[in-house]
């Protein structure tokens, strides 16, 4: 360093002092950092072995078994595909008997195609807004909504508000782009179709949406945030019994669900049975409640196993 090659009077002293100081802070600091993630990494790789394997599932839950309820992205889907397996795997499902039903936040255009189209008993959509299913008699899509149509109306003004607050005071957010077929909420894209952001810029999504008493949740992809008293559960809740005539706190442990992100705890919960492809386990740390169990793939090719292992031993 060029200053030790001048004399040292008390000044150099104290300058060559302060800048072992900095250095020791920094290298100290740097040092924690690695330890904080040391610590984050253990932490997640112990929580991972903590959740069961899919494969030691018991057989007489399985067998007991009517129907499976499922998230879509990044748990029947795969970097934002749909793998042949996991398409398959419903075949397999509906096939076997099994009354299967996807669960998610994706908006009422893409719910309409999904009842109509995919080998499902319907669909409860935009985090749990409505659910639709096709009258097979009448071959007619049939959409119940919570809210009628008048309040979905003066709630989708308010969250217009909103979503120009937030691509202004949060750099890189976008709407996501499949808001045009949203009936009643609206969501902000994080990582979907813009570059990630990190942890703190979602939270700050989250407060703005809060402030003006608005509830949101965080998907993988997405923070979606509505107006009402709605969430996904209270409505499978309501589609099992106005479709089926049951009553689901009565049937839970007869239920299977998939997911795979925080924004599936309260199912997590709910559900005795409950199984999380690989990636759930890069949120556990975020996590109060678990999945009963864990596949060894991740998104589509995790729900494949997951429904290969329960057709496997249902057919013992």
């Amino acid at each position: 360093m060029l200053f030790l090659c001048r004399p040292l009077n008390g000044k150099g002293k104290n300058i060559i002092l302060c800048a072992l100081c900095v250095f020791a802070v920094k290298s100290l600091f740097i040092r924690l950092l690695l330890f904080i993630e040391q610590i984050q990494k253990q932490r997640i790789k112990a929580l991972h072995v903590m959740i069961p394997s899919i494969q030691t599932i018991p057989f007489g839950t399985v067998k007991n078994l009517i129907g499976v309820f499922f998230d879509i992205d990044d748990t029947f889907t795969t970097s934002g595909k749909i793998p042949a397996v996991s398409y398959g795997a419903l075949w397999e499902l509906r096939d076997a008997g099994l009354r299967v039903v996807p669960i998610t936040g994706r908006p009422a255009g893409w719910c309409d195609h999904i009842a109509r189209m995919w080998p499902v008993y319907g669909i409860v959509g935009e985090n749990g807004a409505f659910y639709f299913w096709l009258d097979q008699a009448e071959r007619k899509l049939r959409k119940r909504f919570l809210d009628p149509d008048k309040v979905r109306a003066e709630n989708r003004q308010r969250l217009l508000r909103i979503r120009d607050e937030i691509l202004s005071k949060v750099p890189g957010t976008a709407i996501a782009s499949d808001q045009l077929y949203r009936e009643t909420d609206v969501a902000i894209d994080y990582c979907e179709d813009v570059t990630p952001l990190d942890q703190k810029a979602i939270e700050q999504i989250c407060e703005i949406f809060q402030q003006h008493g608005a509830t949101c949740k965080v998907s993988s992809i997405h923070v979606n945030g509505w107006f009402g008293d709605y969430n996904k559960l209270g409505m499978t809740k309501t589609f099992v019994k106005e479709l089926w005539g049951l009553d689901l706190d009565s049937v839970k442990e007869r239920f299977l669900f998939c997911g795979d992100s925080p924004n599936d705890e309260p199912m997590f919960h709910y559900f005795p049975y409950t199984a999380g492809v690989k990636n759930v386990v890069r949120f556990v740390s975020r996590m109060k409640h678990l999945p009963s169990f864990v596949a060894s793939r991740e998104g589509g090719e995790g729900f494949a196993e997951i429904v290969e292992t329960i057709l496997k031993r249902r057919a013992t």
